[in-house]
């Protein structure tokens, strides 16, 4: 491959977000996309090829690159085309982009994991013989050879050492006598290795999944793009259809990329993977290890692994030979980065990235969002739809439940009424398990003094504090800020006699139940109890195996999960997020109530939702219900049409932040004033607002919101028009923000 001229321009990984160029020295095959060493003022500095112009200004000064780092460029030429999109669409300097597509432990060229491997290296019957000889001379010896003898493909040092319970030396003495030889071996750290499961077959699919595989199909056959929109009831055999459509992709030699929402699904998602197709898959998330990240992309990159699954940052996996690409829970709000630029939308991306390599993209989901929605119904996407549940199994009863009469029936609040108590009580004596979904963690939302009227708020973010009950302490789910143990007095008044704690979390749910139900078993899955790598399997696995009656939680046990032996969800507030003064607020309840009712009655058994709200005739809930995703559609289209929301119109954000609010509300000005001078009289840019959090680890935030079509226009505008940003400014552009708060 010869250069494209003689001149390369280079992004150092960090420092600076303009290019420098440099000479390409002729023993050197340099492309786009490829990684080098360059020098930078008595250093070197890795740096990544972003262009090969014809000529620079700089030419006759420009030094040589020192070393390219490997023969094959680490950005493909389509991957370096959608990272030079995404740069122009999210407005974001190009470095930041090449970060998300590659990652930092591969920039910073870490190494590969290497072990010592202890084999034999004499005939096996002399190994027993030896064995038995030096049981009295040298048990230590002895004792090598007999795990040895257990292990006869060999065993990694380490592990010979802890399991014969031994020292280095008696191994050094069998390696000198030449008994056992020793090798340097590398260690794939990849995730995968350590699933094993038993084999199954494709299901038969039913007619609706029958007209949506064979759809999908021929697009991979023809090697053209084509967005499809897969909207198939929960239970309805979406997963069937996405794995018979890998098999189909892999037998034609092509690579699939397939993106779940949550950790918490990637685990199940794996398990149904693992057991169909007999080929190595690669795992990405953010729990994931330095050390597992790494090989994982390396094992991708060299085209080693051509099945890759994960979450959103999966999308910008150097797989090759790209023929499909799959979006499960598309809908979903975890696909969208919004505390870093770029905020990218990973559906958006794959989108992109699909039309780019000329592969098929599959976003599925039971409550497709608005736009995706929209899509399909103006021919943008292709509609694919699933109407029935699988293997004949039925939808769940669903009753909702006006909590105004539970309370009048109880004498005052309760968290449970009697149905849903009553039929968590039926369930745990038939041997059957319940989901309890709250979204909100913690025992009480916060702690307020009765008399002033004060709430403990975080004295850094502009929120409440939540109270702990298992650690005793307020904490702010924001920073972290924690108080322990919590206040006894006012601290805006100083009374004690009438601080309260008000509200209530998933901690305070677990707590009531086991009063209620004396000898219930529990797990509750939240972001505390998720904290650390492995929870989410770990909880999953009790639960799956019958060790718990109830599982309860906030919306991580909303999505996609599979429990056969659960016949009733709860609902405990439905009311939670439906006044929320956000524009998505309604699609995102009605997502979740569907969501979670979908998780009952998914085996053999009759499943039953108890929908808990104040709200009872509200849509939202009457459509959620019924599991009527088109009758929702309506009603919410039509007011989005009315205001000018999204999918009728495009949004962008700027949240401006600063420790000192006086520079922050006056580069906001600044900024807004230039977006309605140079923005066209057809977009609306909002007055400066505080944000929904006016304050973050003490920083002030501010927003502005722009609406008009096409946001591009804005994309284009913004990098001309922007002011200087001060050094105590941080400024967040979110190009179509799931959020206006």
């Amino acid at each position: 491959m010869q250069n494209a001229g003689s001149i390369a321009q280079v992004l150092l990984d960090d420092a600076l977000d303009k290019p420098l160029d440099y000479r390409i020295p002729d023993h050197l095959q340099v492309v786009k996309g490829s990684r080098v060493h360059v020098p930078v003022r008595g250093s070197v500095r890795k740096a990544t090829v972003v262009a090969l112009p014809e000529t620079s200004p700089y030419e006759k000064s420009l030094q040589p690159i020192s070393e390219l780092l490997a023969e094959k460029p680490y950005l493909l030429p389509e991957t370096f085309q959608l990272a030079e999109w995404m740069s122009s669409y999210y407005v974001t300097p190009m470095r930041r982009i090449l970060r998300l597509f590659l990652p930092t432990t591969i920039r910073k060229e870490m190494k590969q994991k290497e072990q010592f491997l202890i084999s034999r290296d004499i005939p096996i019957k002399k190994l027993v013989d030896l064995s038995q000889k030096l049981a009295l001379a040298s048990p230590q010896q002895a004792k090598v050879l007999h795990v040895l003898l257990k292990r006869p493909k060999g065993i990694l040092l380490t592990e010979l050492l802890e399991t014969a319970s031994v020292s280095k030396s008696p191994v050094e003495t069998l390696i000198k006598k030449k008994v056992l030889k020793c090798e340097k071996v590398v260690i794939d750290r990849s995730p995968t290795s350590e699933f094993s499961y038993f084999p199954t077959k494709p299901k038969v699919l039913s007619d609706e999944q029958t007209n949506a595989f064979d759809a999908i199909t021929y697009s991979i056959d023809h090697n053209v793009f084509a967005p499809y929109l897969l909207h198939g009831i929960t239970g309805s055999g979406k997963t069937e259809v996405y794995m018979q459509a890998i098999t189909h992709a892999r037998a034609a030699g092509k690579g699939v990329l397939m993106l779940v929402p949550e950790i918490s699904l990637t685990s199940q998602t794996i398990e149904r993977f693992k057991s169909r197709f007999d080929e190595p898959i690669g795992i990405l998330h953010h729990r994931l290890s330095d050390g597992e990240r790494t090989d994982v992309w390396r094992n991708i990159h060299q085209g080693n692994v051509k099945i890759v699954i994960g979450a959103r940052s999966a999308i910008f996996s150097p797989i090759q030979n790209l023929g499909l690409i799959l979006v499960d829970e598309e809908h979903e709000a975890s696909y969208k980065q919004t505390d870093e630029m770029p905020c990218y939308h990973a559906r958006d991306v794959a989108v992109m990235r699909a039309k780019l390599e000329k592969a098929t993209v599959v976003l599925g989901s039971a409550t497709p969002s608005l736009e995706s929605y929209t899509n399909a119904l103006e021919k943008k996407y292709s509609l694919l739809e699933l109407k029935k549940r699988s293997a004949n199994a039925k939808l769940p009863r669903v009753h909702i439940v006006d909590m105004k009469r539970a309370y009048e029936k109880a004498g005052g609040f309760t968290l449970f009424s009697e149905e849903l108590i009553d039929g968590i009580k039926e369930r745990y004596e038939r041997g059957e398990q319940t989901l309890l979904f709250l979204n909100r963690r913690g025992y009480h939302s916060f702690q307020m003094c009765t008399k002033c009227e004060h709430i403990e708020k975080c004295p850094h973010c502009d929120i409440s504090l939540t109270f702990h009950k298992n650690d005793n302490t307020l904490a702010c789910h924001q920073c972290g800020h924690l108080v322990s143990p919590p206040p006894k007095k006012c601290s805006h008044c100083g009374e004690v006699a009438f601080i309260k704690m008000k509200g209530y979390g998933t901690e305070q749910i677990q707590k009531v139940l086991h009063a209620l139900i004396k000898d219930i078993r529990t797990l509750r899955m939240d972001a505390d109890t998720t904290r650390h790598k492995g929870s989410h399997d770990q909880l999953f696995k009790q639960f799956k195996a019958g060790k718990a009656d109830v599982l309860i939680g906030t919306q991580m046990i909303a999505k996609g999960l599979h429990f056969p032996s659960v016949t009733l969800v709860g609902v405990i507030n439905a009311d939670t997020s439906i006044h929320i003064p956000d524009y998505r607020s309604c699609e995102t309840v009605f997502q979740l109530i569907t969501q979670v009712s979908g998780r009952s009655g998914r085996g053999a058994l009759p499943g039953e939702v108890i929908i808990q709200t104040m709200l009872k005739d509200h849509f939202v809930l009457q459509t959620a219900s019924k599991e009527d995703y088109h009758g929702f559609y309506n009603q919410e289209s039509e007011t989005r049409k009315l205001l000018s929301y999204p999918p009728f119109s495009q949004l962008a954000k700027c949240i401006i932040s600063s420790e000192d609010e006086t520079a922050c509300t006056a580069f906001g000005e600044k900024l807004r004033a230039a977006l309605l001078k140079h923005l066209p009289n057809a977009f609306e840019v909002y007055p400066l607002m505080p944000c929904g959090i006016a304050r973050i680890k003490d920083r002030f935030r501010f927003k502005l919101v722009i609406k008009g079509a096409p946001i591009s226009i804005f994309s284009r505008v913004l990098p001309r028009i922007l002011p200087e940003i001060p050094k105590s400014i941080r400024l967040l552009i979110d190009i179509a923000p799931l959020s206006t708060l």
